[in-house]
């Protein structure tokens, strides 16, 4: 356990502590970690450099912090905390679990004390994020409420109507109830936000950032634009003109085979299909003056929405499949519409489609608020790793983790040269230090 925790760098779901003096530091942790995708607090670590320190008293220092957790966070929280050993040092280790809230420091009050996780930091949640927060507490999302001073008028029921009969289905009232495009208030039927952002008359005017600005840049540098446009049609049709943009905007190549002459694109169409739509639907709508972009480079896609993983969802889980909607109305009608297949499928697919089509998988962050994915094209270059490194990679791979002798055995070479390639194969991110200080003689190296 402490050994992986130790190849990891801090970020969204970890943080090293020394020891537990800074107690309200440690405490906005814990808040931040509850209340956006859980995380792990290992304190006998040093969070800069990561050398190892261990507690003189675990136990006591367990009790204290127990008592600061119950005595300063509301509602009340209890993540679990233990002692554990690793090379005759001892640690505590607080697993917090995600948990509906919002959690805040009690002293500073919800709107003052309520902080959630980016990156490595903990933010104070502003109002945008603690409405969110807040909406999840009631499992409510934003694109099902209702949209005030509208009516079903307000709503395109001819473009409602082609798009599920291009299916081969029927618009029908019942229909519109079931995917909570119709709400009832005092009796009446209102469409919801979801329902505007989708076939709304009006849509840019109540949402005006739901527009999605589409720029083909000069090179690999946001420096020269040679085509853009701002797409603002519904949302299923939007998803047809933003993937028409991109098909304008990059090349056709051609793969000669025995007998044919097969053109491929420069990007496999359903990957951005299922980046395009992936943005549309898990884009946060409530989040104003920000808009959801696809910028096209020589080398490469980006596609960003407003948006971080929603609350309760983390990168690891995503990329497994875990799915969590940030807009049920909008998912379920891209469902109905069939332009979703399996929920959580999306970003897999779009690993598997890059792996058969032989390029480099895309990369997936979060950026703040935002989340983005960037697709590479065919012309890429992917790192090869050859040689003396592939070689003590498939050792490693074998064997877990390795010394600095083991390696040095492995290639026949000094204990001093070993130290020299290992120390450029760490700094390459091919393989990963574990050890208390810089001349610690237990040192293992284990793969990134």
């Amino acid at each position: 356990m402490i050994e992986e925790l130790l190849q990891q760098e801090e970020g969204k779901t970890l943080e090293f502590k020394e020891n537990s003096k800074s107690l309200d530091r440690i405490i906005h942790t814990i808040i931040a970690f509850a209340n956006t995708a859980g995380g792990k607090v290992l304190i006998g670590v040093k969070d800069k450099t990561k050398e190892i320190v261990g507690l003189q008293d675990p136990v006591q220092e367990e009790m204290r912090l127990a008592n600061a957790i119950a005595d300063s966070i509301e509602p009340l929280f209890n993540p679990d905390i233990h002692v554990v050993s690793w090379r005759n040092k001892e640690f505590l280790l607080i697993q917090v679990p995600h948990s509906v809230g919002p959690y805040y420091a009690k002293a500073k009050g919800l709107k003052k004390g309520t902080y959630i996780r980016l990156g490595s930091t903990n933010r104070l949640a502003d109002a945008a994020i603690l409405a969110e927060l807040e909406r999840l507490g009631e499992n409510e999302c934003f694109d099902e409420m209702p949209t005030s001073g509208c009516s079903i008028q307000d709503l395109d029921l001819e473009a409602i109507k082609a798009c599920f009969k291009k299916v081969g289905k029927k618009f029908e009232e019942s229909k519109a109830f079931s995917l909570h495009l119709y709400l009832k208030k005092q009796s009446k039927s209102i469409p919801s936000k979801g329902a505007i952002l989708l076939f709304g008359k009006n849509r840019t005017e109540i949402f005006p950032h739901a527009t999605i600005r589409c720029v083909r840049f000069s090179g690999i540098a946001r420096d020269e634009v040679l085509d853009h446009q701002d797409v603002d049609d519904y949302l299923p049709l939007a998803l047809d003109k933003i993937t028409s943009f991109v098909q304008r905007n990059t090349k056709l190549g051609a793969e000669i085979g025995p007998s044919i002459r097969k053109n491929i694109a420069e990007y496999p169409p359903v990957v951005v299909k299922e980046a395009v739509t992936n943005a549309l639907i898990h884009t946060d709508y409530s989040a104003a003056g920000s808009q959801t972009q696809v910028a096209i480079f020589d080398d490469r896609i980006e596609i960003t929405n407003p948006g971080a993983l929603p609350f309760g969802l983390n990168m690891e889980d995503a990329l497994q499949g875990v799915s969590q909607l940030r807009n049920r109305v909008i998912g379920r009608c891209f469902r109905e519409l069939e332009l979703i297949e399996l929920w959580g499928s999306g970003l897999k697919r779009m690993i598997s489609q890059c792996q058969k089509s032989g390029i480099a998988i895309p990369k997936f962050e979060e950026l703040g608020h935002f989340f983005r994915v960037t697709l590479f094209n065919r012309r890429e270059a992917v790192l090869v790793v050859r040689g003396w490194r592939k070689d003590l990679m498939d050792l490693v791979g074998k064997r877990k983790e390795i010394t600095t002798k083991d390696a040095a055995t492995f290639w026949k070479i000094t204990d001093r040269a070993a130290r020299v390639r290992l120390r450029k194969m760490v700094e390459e991110g091919l393989v990963s230090e574990i050890s208390t200080h810089a001349f610690d003689p237990q040192k293992k190296f284990i793969l990134k």
